[in-house]
Parts: structure tokens; sequence; C-alpha cells
């Protein structure tokens, strides 16, 4: 379980930017390149690796993880496969990206969103971990009703990540903006403990706020199970220019590998041993169990760039700037690479495995 140092980020971006290779170059060279094999494969995973053994959760690379396919895909080629996991979420594994220690990055929408405005080289590659839930949090007697009811609160949110975006949609189509509130950026724990001694009237997070109501901590104001898509989290894998460039049979390699574990985690008959792998990172399988039940692994664990997520990463990439999150507008067409992505489902004849849902969230032909 490595961790990355890291230098002072103000040139890293402006680096990567000049370095990088252009899109067409990019691929003109794939011939060329081929038979290039890389001595290392770095990834880096928004999240912290936990349990015993460590693993995180969440997509189908948790699963590849726990299970040493992508190690055992590039076996025969010599590469060794190295994890790169984050506290610091979004954020720090754009500074290790910036700072050229990655490869491959297992990041939400919003974190990679504001690296690309700022000029860091990389492309979209497949989904994983889409549309995860949110959740609000209150104390079990608080007068708080609705989402509307946080005006003027203490109100605690991680910022920088893909929790950012779907809580400003939210507090927005209920009135309110984040100027509305008193808005402290703490982590998962930071918003857990702030909670427990009601430092904080409320804590806009994920899966982990369940933990806390099972000990009649905390009551849940809000879920985003079974609401409007809009306000879920989205996340992906992504390639730096470089990287792909270079490596591009590899890359192929990876992103196969890739879709091969979403097609073994998303088959119902593993569901049980896929909620249990997640698990053992920390959140107990009873909620990983209730934050997916009635819901396909199919919908959640799908590799594809289908309409709806392209409009979520559309509607991100123009809120980040409208929120002044990000310093510019950028074309997310180009920055979305799905020529890897479709001939691995080519390849593996998964081409209409999985469901194609509307910018809506509504499954196309339904």
């Amino acid at each position: 379980m490595k961790s990355p140092s890291y230098p002072a980020r103000r040139t890293a971006l402006a680096r990567i930017a000049a370095g990088s290779l252009g899109a067409a170059a990019l691929f003109s060279t794939f011939r060329a390149s081929a038979a290039a094999r890389p001595d290392v494969i770095r990834i880096g995973v928004a999240q912290p690796a936990t349990g015993t053994p460590p693993t995180f959760a969440g997509s189908s690379l948790s699963i590849a993880h726990a299970k040493g396919w992508f190690e055992e895909a590039f076996k025969s080629s010599g590469t060794r496969v190295e994890w790169y996991f984050f506290k610091g979420a979004g954020p720090a594994v754009n500074e290790a990206l910036a700072n050229l220690q990655l490869d491959f990055a297992l990041q939400g929408d919003l974190p990679s969103v504001v690296a690309r405005a700022a000029g860091l080289k990389t492309r979209l590659v497949l989904a994983t971990g889409v549309r995860s839930n949110i959740y609000i949090g209150v104390p079990p007697d608080s007068p708080l009703k609705t989402v509307a009811d946080l005006r003027g609160k203490r109100v605690s949110l991680f910022k920088g990540t893909n929790m950012h975006l779907p809580a400003l949609r939210l507090l927005e189509a209920n009135g309110l903006s984040d100027k509305d509130l008193r808005l402290l950026n703490l982590d998962t724990a930071g918003y857990l403990a702030a909670l427990s001694t009601r430092d904080i009237d409320a804590a806009i997070g994920a899966m982990d706020i369940l933990r806390l109501r099972d000990k009649g901590a905390v009551r849940v104001l809000y879920s985003s199970k079974n609401q409007s898509p809009i306000y879920t989290r989205q996340s992906h894998v992504l390639v730096t220019e470089e990287f792909a460039g270079r490596y591009p049979e590899a890359t192929q390699q990876f992103v196969k590998t890739a879709v091969e574990a979403a097609r073994w985690a998303s088959d119902e008959s593993h569901r049980e041993e896929v909620l249990r792998t997640w698990a053992r990172a920390g959140t107990p399988y009873e909620h990983w169990k209730e934050d997916y039940d009635g819901e396909p692994l199919r919908v959640r664990i799908n590799p594809n760039f289908d309409p709806f997520l392209i409009a979520r990463y559309k509607d991100a990439a123009e809120q980040a700037y409208r929120f002044r999150l990000s310093r510019s507008r950028f074309d997310v067409d180009q920055w979305i690479d799905p020529r890897y992505l479709n001939a691995a489902l080519n390849d593996l004849s998964l081409k209409s495995y999985w469901p194609v849902y509307q910018p809506n969230g509504k499954i196309l032909g339904a």
C-alpha cells in the first residue's frame, strides 16, 4: 500500500499540459508503439484501502484488485502493477497525476473535471462505480425535516470529491445554494465524528452515515436511493495521455481486464461475493445490501459512457465552472475516449450486455 510524496503543485499542471501528446499523435503512433511494454503500471484509487487483506470498495476495479486480475493480465509481459490509495480522495489523486506518479486512476467526476480544466492531459476510458447514492444525516432529535431546512445550518461536505456536485444540485433543487449554509469541509472520519458529537447540524455523505444510524446516533434526512439519479455520484477510470500514447497495447489490455472484471462483478450470481468483498473495506455488508437492494448490479457496475453518463459529465464540467470550482470550460466529448472500451466490448461480445440509459436517467426504449 504505497503513498507517493507530493512536491508543490503550482507548476505541475502546467508541466503536464506542455509535455503531453495531442490526441491525433497519440493514436497515430499506435502501431509503432504496440510492441513497447511498460516496466510498471501505477494505478491510483481515490479512497484508502482498509481491512485484512487491504482492499477498497464500490467498483469493479476493487474486485479486480482483490482477485489480482490486473497482476495476472500483465504477468506474461513482465509488467508490475502497483496500487496507490489516497485518503485525500480525488484532489490527492490529482496531485499524484500532475507530478507524473500515476498512469491510471479511479476517480470521481468533479476532481478529474477540475484537473482537466487546469490542463492535466487525461482520457476517460471506462466508467465504474456509477450512480452511487448520497445521504444526509442529522442528529436523531434534530428538528430538521427536509433539505430546505438546512438553510443557515452547520453542514459538512467533503469538498472537491464526487460528492460535491450532486450535493450542490440537490441544494439548488430545494431553493438553496452553498452560501445559504455554514458549509464545513470534512472528510468521512471528520464528519462522522462531528455528527456524533453534535458539532454540526447535518452531514452530506455516503453510506458511512448508516453506521451512526444503526447506533441510534443519526437520523437519515435524505437519501438519493430511489430518487432522481442526477443526485447520485459518478466515477470512472482515466489514463494519462502520455501513458496511452507510449503504451497503447498495455492500455488496451488494462481496459479489457477492467471490462472483464465489470462483467464478472455485475453477474447477479456473484452479488453475495461482491458485497462481502466490499464489506472487507469497512462498510458493513448489511449496508451494501441495503444500498443495492432492488437494483440490478448491471446498473451500478457498468463500464459504459452511455448518454446518461455523458450528460452527467457535461453537466459536471459546466457546473464546476459555474460554481467557480474549475477555471475554464472544455470539450467533454473529446475528453471521453471510447476506443479502448469499444474494442474490449467487441472482443468480449459484450456490446449489449449492460443497459443503456437516456440523459434523463430512464432506460433507453422504456
